[in-house]
C-alpha cells in the first residue's frame, strides 16, 4: 500500500510514537520497521512491527519491549498485538486499528503480583497522515486488565494514552511541528483517576521514507499532585523501515 505506515512507540502506557512510511520490495508483501525510543516517563521501548499487504488492506502486527525502561518494574512488561491497515484520502491518510495483549502485572495487580500472561488488553488506534506538505499523527490505547489479581488491599489498574502531533514539511528531509500528549489512569478495582502528565511542545525531524530521527520537548500542563514528571519533557525516536 502506498502510505504503509509503523508506530514509534511505548504505554501506549507508555511511550511515544513517530510515523514514517514502511516498505517492501515489489515482490514481497510483507514489510518491517524497528524504533528505539526514549522518554522522561517511559524511559527506553524498543518497537518492532510488521505489514501483510494483502491488496486491499494490510494485516499488521506490533510488539513492544517496556522491560528496557520503565517496564522493568511492570514485571518485564511485554506487548504483542495484531490489527489491520488500510488508506484513505487518496492515499494521505492511514487509518491502523489493532489490538494489543500484555504480560506482566502492571494491570492485573497494579505490580503487587508476580507477572503473568495475559496481564492486560490494549484496544489501540493510529492515525498517520501525509499528503507531502502537512503530516501529522493520532493515536489512543485504552489499556485494561484482562486478569484480576489484586489480592487483599491491591487493585487492578487501567491507562487512557493518547496523542495527536501535526507539523510542516519544510522539504522531503526536514519537517517541524507541535506534539501533544497526555497519560491517565482511569481507574481500578481499588483506585480512581489520575492525571500522570499533559505534555505539549514542538518536535523536529530529519529523515526519508526508510529511515528518521525526531526530538520532541516542552512543559508539563499537569503540575498538580498527581503529576508524574517534571515541569518539562523530552522524548527522542529513531525508526527504520524495510
Amino acid at each position: 500500500m502506498k502510505n504503509r505506515t509503523a508506530r514509534f512507540t511505548g504505554i501506549a502506557l507508555l511511550a511515544g510514537l513517530a510515523a514514517t512510511g514502511a516498505h517492501a520490495a515489489d515482490d514481497d508483501p510483507l514489510s518491517g520497521s524497528v524504533s528505539f525510543n526514549s522518554d522522561s516517563f517511559f524511559g527506553v521501548n524498543p518497537y518492532v512491527g510488521l505489514a501483510y499487504d494483502t491488496g486491499d488492506i494490510d494485516v499488521t502486527f506490533y510488539g513492544i519491549y517496556w522491560g528496557a525502561g520503565t517496564g522493568q518494574t511492570f514485571a518485564d512488561w511485554t506487548e504483542f498485538g495484531v490489527g489491520v491497515g488500510f488508506e484513505a484520502m487518496d492515499g494521505d491518510l492511514y487509518i491502523n486499528p489493532q489490538l494489543g495483549f500484555v504480560s506482566g502485572n502492571l494491570l492485573s495487580s497494579a505490580t503487587a503480583d508476580e507477572g503473568v500472561l495475559g496481564d492486560g488488553y490494549v484496544p489501540n488506534l493510529t492515525m498517520n497522515y501525509d499528503d507531502g506538505s502537512w503530516e501529522g499523527q493520532l493515536y489512543a490505547g485504552w489499556y485494561l486488565p484482562l486478569r484480576d489479581r489484586d489480592g487483599s488491599g491491591n487493585t487492578t489498574t487501567e491507562f487512557i494514552h493518547y496523542w495527536i502531533n501535526a507539523g510542516k514539511k519544510l522539504n522531503q528531509h526536514f519537517s517541524v511541528g507541535l506534539h501533544f500528549e497526555e497519560l491517565e489512569q482511569t481507574g481500578g478495582s481499588n483506585v480512581g483517576s489520575v492525571d500522570f502528565y499533559q505534555w505539549i511542545g514542538p518536535y523536529f525531524q530529519v529523515g526519508n521514507d526508510t529511515y528518521s530521527l525526531r526530538f520532541s520537548g516542552g512543559v508539563d500542563l499537569e503540575d498538580g499532585n498527581d503529576a508524574a514528571t517534571t515541569n518539562e519533557f523530552y522524548k527522542l525516536q529513531f525508526g527504520y523501515n524495510f
